[in-house]
C-alpha cells in the first residue's frame, strides 16, 4: 500500500476478511468516493471503475479477483484508513 496509512483495526480486518493490500491501492486509485456526512469518506468500486480497471489490467485479472471487487474502505478525516470490508448492501448516495 503505497503511502496509505492504516490503523491496526483496519489491518486486522484486512487479514480477517482476506483483503490484500493491492485492493486498497486500487480502491484509492479507481474507487468512487462518497462522504458519510460524519467527516469520513467511503471508497468502493462502481461499474465505471470496474470498466476502467478492465481496460488497464485486462478482463482475465478482473475475473480472477471478482470476489474482492465488492470491497470498501473508510478513510477518516485525518486521511487514515479506519476500516475495510465487503459490501453486502448498496452504499447510499446522498
Amino acid at each position: 500500500m503505497q503511502g496509505t496509512h492504516i490503523t491496526k483495526h483496519s489491518a486486522d480486518r484486512m487479514q480477517q476478511r482476506g483483503i490484500p493490500p493491492l485492493i486498497l491501492d486500487w480502491l484509492m486509485a479507481y474507487g468512487v468516493t462518497e462522504h458519510d456526512h460524519n467527516g469520513a469518506e467511503i471508497h468502493y468500486f462502481d461499474k465505471k471503475a470496474k470498466r476502467q480497471m478492465e481496460r488497464d489490467f485486462g478482463s482475465q485479472i478482473l475475473r480472477r479477483l471478482d470476489d474482492l471487487l465488492d470491497t470498501y474502505l473508510v478513510v477518516g478525516v485525518d486521511g487514515v484508513v479506519i476500516t475495510v470490508g465487503h459490501r453486502t448492501q448498496r452504499i447510499n448516495r446522498l
